[in-house]
This record gives structure tokens, sequence and C-alpha cells, in this order.
């Protein structure tokens, strides 16, 4: 058998967990940790998030929300006060009961999820209907212990944002769930290019102790869906177990209303497996941490010197510009080997400058993906641009770019979208993957039956599918709506 060239990428058609594995470690996004199931985020890994986080956290603010840090243990007696959520989370919690050489008189959670130790702050601080909106969101990471890993997808701990409001009436509450939706929406499509579904999960699906829970699906190259954010509402549950209570204005004391919401690091992989092909990562121009490469191209030692300090003078521009370029200088690699590199690393744009360009005054942009649709065997374009105006065009470039990726990730979700009325032709057309509308009767008998039998769960009931009246396409039963099945990571 021969052995496997550790630096290949494997194509997505012979195997996608593994092209997926090799994009992630050849691009240096992240890396295995010596702790089983936990992973580390290398720089490339982490500056995407940081653009993540800056452009979500600008949103929260904008809205009226504010940022607080809780602590990462939690009594575990907290977590009991709500019976639903202590039911979902057990599985998967860490649990310390011995620390400074002692056991500890109440063994203490690693932080699964924050409600509990938010809620039992927020009945300190909220006494007075005048004290609402409470909207605090939280930067911090999560531990569950997670049997099967995957970076960035799933793994023991990982990076995250909760919000965790608290409301005097449930309409406010369920204003706030829609409008972090509607970020949540807004972010997955204008910065990360990945069309997604709006809609509510069914019961069998929702948080664990929500009253209800939303949120937004895409679909991934390999035609599996992928949650990439929730919004909760939580109706009184948690304000009942943790006594958040408020005078309203008539001094009479009512259990407040509250909701949360997140999404995590998992968003990453949700970007690489959207957008990315078997030459490497593929990143969204508004998120990428490097916009452009300029590589300067040159074949002696004298018209090096002379081609790195135009190529240096255009870094300048580009950069006064607002726009994020790394010159590649390195004299040890060959100009090949660069474009492979960045082009492996996801950059959208590479500058090439080599000695006809010095002479005319000019540069050439060439994309990472097509910025339009090509006819078979044509070549990714190339535009030729003058120094003087490459900031401007450069920034035309990206925003194409930017359009032609979120584009073509609809085009494949529109052509992986099916109506299927018939079950046992859903069970036959599953394994191709895709989004699957089928009407359903609302029992969790027949939720549990697709489940067991095809391994598809229902990923919402869509806001803008409207009524249809129909049969269920596995009892027969009377149906209102068809609502998105998928297998799903």
């Amino acid at each position: 058998m021969a052995k496997r060239d550790e630096k290949a990428i494997t194509s997505r058609s012979d195997d996608y967990s593994q092209w997926y594995q090799d994009i992630v470690l050849r691009a240096e996004l992240a890396d295995y940790s010596p702790v089983k199931g936990c992973m580390v985020i290398r720089p490339g890994g982490y500056a995407l998030w940081e653009n993540m986080q800056k452009a979500l956290d600008g949103m929260f603010k904008a809205t009226g929300h504010v940022n607080a840090y809780f602590p990462i243990f939690i009594p575990e007696s907290f977590l009991k006060k709500e019976a639903q959520h202590v039911e979902g989370f057990s599985p998967e919690l860490a649990v310390v009961t011995h620390a400074g050489g002692k056991e500890l008189e109440e063994p203490l959670v690693v932080r699964p999820t924050s409600e509990t130790i938010m809620y039992a702050m927020y009945s300190k601080w909220i006494k007075s209907y005048r004290d609402l909106p409470l909207l605090i969101n939280q930067w911090a990471n999560v531990v569950r212990w997670e049997m099967r890993t995957r970076l960035f997808l799933r793994t023991t701990e990982f990076l995250w944002q909760e919000g965790h409001t608290v409301h005097a009436t449930h309409d406010e509450a369920w204003e706030e769930v829609l409008r972090i939706l509607d970020i949540y929406a807004r972010f997955a499509e204008e910065w990360m290019a990945v069309p997604v579904l709006k809609g509510v999960k069914s019961d069998a699906e929702k948080f664990a102790g929500a009253k209800t829970t939303t949120c937004i699906e895409a679909l991934m190259q390999d035609g599996k869906a992928l949650q990439a954010g929730t919004s909760h509402d939580l109706g009184q549950n948690f304000s009942k177990a943790f006594d958040v209570r408020f005078q309203d204005d008539k001094a009479e004391w009512q259990y407040a209303w509250q909701t949360s919401w997140g999404v995590s690091t998992r968003l990453i992989g949700a970007l690489i497996m959207a957008h990315s092909d078997d030459q490497g990562l593929v990143m969204p121009p508004r998120l990428a941490p490097i916009q452009a490469v300029i590589v300067p191209i040159y074949r002696d030692e004298a018209s090096r010197q002379a081609i790195t300090e135009v190529a240096a003078k255009l870094r300048g521009g580009l950069e006064e510009a607002g726009l994020s370029v790394r010159l590649d200088d390195r004299d040890t690699v060959s100009p090949g080997f660069k474009f492979n590199e960045w082009e492996l690393k996801g950059v959208p744009v590479r500058i090439e400058i080599g000695p006809k360009d010095v002479e005319k005054g000019s540069c050439v942009l060439v994309p990472r993906v097509p910025t339009r649709a090509l006819k078979e065997g044509e070549r990714r374009q190339k535009e030729f641009v003058g120094l003087d105006e490459a900031p401007g065009v450069l920034k035309a470039f990206l925003d194409e770019l930017q359009t032609a990726l979120y584009n073509r990730a609809l085009a494949f979700r529109e052509a992986h979208s099916h109506q299927v009325d018939d079950y046992e032709a859903f069970k036959s057309a599953i394994d191709g993957g895709g989004f699957f509308w089928a009407h359903w009767c609302g029992g969790a008998e027949c939720e549990a039956r697709v489940k067991e039998e095809t391994k598809a769960t229902i990923r919402c009931l869509p806001f803008d599918a409207g009524q249809e009246a129909g049969r269920c396409f596995v009892c027969g039963g009377d149906s209102e709506r068809r609502v998105v099945w998928a297998r799903a990571y």
C-alpha cells in the first residue's frame, strides 16, 4: 500500500472528512492538542476568529448589548435547579471534585454554558422594572466532554459568545430572540458569504430548558447541514429556578422573561466547508486576515531590489486605503512556491509584480477563485492594473469576490434543495445529501422514526415557508407546512 503524502490535500470527492482535516492542518488554522479532544488554534485560525468576533461584537453593541465575564466554575447544585437543563447537559459535563489537595465540599462543573452562573447573579442585580432590559454578552470558552471530535466543528473545549438577556414581558423577549437571529443571519450572509435558513427548532431539537429555539442552518458542500447559530426564548423557566424577579410599575413582583443566544468557533468550520476547494482554504474577503499578498517576481539580485521597492510602496498605499496586505519578499523560495502556499492558506487575491510590470507602472491581480462563471477550460481571470489605481481596483475586486462566493454557495444550496412527498423516495435520496422540504404532522414519533431510519433530523421549521396543507410524508397525517430535513454535523 502506497504511503500517503502528508503534504497533499485529499480530494473532496475521495474523502470529504479527510479533505476537511487536511485543509485545517495544512492551512495552519489549528492543530491537535496533547489533551484528547481539544485543539490548539494557530495564529491564522485565531486571526480569523478575531475578525469574526470584531464584526459580531460591533453588531451586538450597536443594539445596546454590553460585555461582561463570569466564572468558568459553576456549583453543581446550580445546574440541578433547572431539570431539563441538567438532563440535557449531564453526559457532557466535566466536574472538579478536588482542588488545593482537598476534596471540595461541593463539586464544581466546568462551564458547558453559563445560564446558571449568570442568572444567580441576575437575581441579585435585578429588583425593579427600571433595571430592565438587561442585555449582557460574554466572550468565553466552554467545555463539553465530546466523545467524537473534529477540529472546529466539535471539540471538548471551544470558544464562543453567549448572550443572556432579561426582559419585563414575553413580547420584548421574543423581539430580542428575533433581533439576534437576524444579526446572526446577516453576519453569515454578508460577512461569511454563507446563505442560511432561519427558523424554529422542533421540540426534540431545541435547547435544553428553552421554551423555543430559533436557528440559522447552512448547507455544506457534502450536502450535510450545519447549525450555525441559535437564539433561544427561555420563557420563565430559569427566572423561576433562580428567582430572577422584579417589581413592576404597580410594585407587584413578577418573574422575568429571558433569552440566550450564541455562536462559536464552529463558524470557522462552516466557512471552510462552504467555500474551500481541493487547492486549499478559501476565505471571504470581509473576514480574511490577509486580503491580498504581493509576490515580487525577479530573475536576479539587480532586479530584485528594484521590484521589491515598488512592491513595498504598493503595500503602503494599499494599507493606507484600509486593506490588509502582506508582502512576501522571501528569497528562499520560488514565486511558484509562494503562489501555492498563499492559495492553500486562502488569501483572496494575489498581486504579482515582475520586471515588465515595473516598466509599465502596473501590477497583476489574481483572484483565489473566479469572480464570474468561467467556460470549461478557461483560466481564472487576471486584472492588469496601474499601480496608482490599485487601491480602488483591489477594493472593487474584493467586493466582487465576496459576492461571487455568496452566489456560488447559494446556487449550490438551491441545486441541492428538494421537495419530497414520499418517504421511500426520501430514504433513497438522503444519501445524496441536501435540504429536503417535506410535510410533517408535528408528531414526535414520526420525527424519531426518520432519525432512526435515515439519520436525518428536522433542521428547522423555516419562517418563510408559509402555510401549505398536505400530508405527513411519514404517517400520512394532516400537515400545515413543510419543514426542512437533512443529515447534519
